[in-house]
């Protein structure tokens, strides 16, 4: 444990040396919050009480969001580019021959680049949209306690899925059209776009029931105390069963893809 944990600051204190992308970034992940938030205020004046949510809610669902971005990786990146480069140069190779596990060196390096990402680029829009909107923070200081063990949740169910759409560069060599295939729906069925409270019909049955509900809806329900109690442990208990599930099945196709592995040029 002693070693992940080296990683995890290792990889905190790499995303934090790239200072003016996450100054930009966190300015970026502002304006695209203000834009979305008129939005919704005007849409929520138009229509009072959508999918559940009053106004304030609404635009605090928004910047919640845009704090959620980085950090979860709702639209890929983090390990994913560094896995593919080395698919490219045949390093890849020299990893599966170190003397730690494959997955959970990327699994540790993930988590220290969420944390990073969480305060520089989570907190500043997030303090930026509550300066100008009147959003609504928890009521309850447990919540807060909720909350990061939510996010924490999600950032491990974004990476078993992302860690899955890497694998495939065993096969492929190449992820990226696979990756790509991956943002669209990430982006849509975690909630990113739009709430999943508002999907119509066998669509908004479905969603919540998707592991990408897992990265926005769920972290953002409960920031917004609207899982609580028994609704809450269903949330967490969630968000566990899709983690257990995808880690599991990445351990299974990793298993099957260094079988046997064939390096370009090697």
């Amino acid at each position: 444990m002693g070693l992940y944990a080296a990683v995890v600051r290792g990889a905190f204190r790499r995303f934090s040396t790239y200072r003016a992308a996450t100054l930009a970034g966190a300015f970026t992940n502002t304006v695209f919050g203000f834009i979305l938030a008129y939005t919704f205020v005007a849409l929520w004046q138009a229509r009072p009480g959508l999918g559940g949510y009053d106004e304030s809610a609404a635009v605090t669902y928004i910047w919640v969001s845009q704090a959620l971005l980085m950090t979860v990786a709702v639209m890929g990146g983090g390990f994913q580019d560094d896995v593919q480069e080395r698919f490219r140069s045949g390093d890849i190779a020299i990893d599966l021959y170190r003397p730690v596990d494959f997955q959970g060196w990327w699994l540790a390096t993930d988590l220290g680049r969420a944390a990073f990402h969480l305060l520089a680029r989570g907190v500043p829009p997030t303090l930026a949209g509550a300066l100008v909107f009147h959003t609504r923070m928890p009521e309850h200081p447990l919540t807060w306690v909720f909350f990061l063990l939510t996010v924490l949740l999600a950032v491990v169910v974004s990476f078993g899925l992302r860690f899955l759409v890497s694998l495939t560069g065993f096969w492929l060599h190449d992820s990226e059209g696979v990756q790509s295939v991956m943002l669209v729906v990430s982006l849509f069925f975690s909630g990113m776009l739009l709430p999943i409270a508002l999907f119509p019909g066998w669509l908004g049955t479905l969603a919540p029931l998707l592991p990408w509900a897992a990265l926005v809806k769920v972290p953002t329900d409960v920031f917004l105390e609207r899982a609580t109690g028994t609704g809450l442990l269903g949330a967490l208990g969630f968000q566990l069963a899709w983690a257990a599930v995808l880690l599991a099945a990445g351990r299974l196709l990793q298993l099957l893809a260094t079988r046997k592995v064939v390096v370009q040029g090697g």
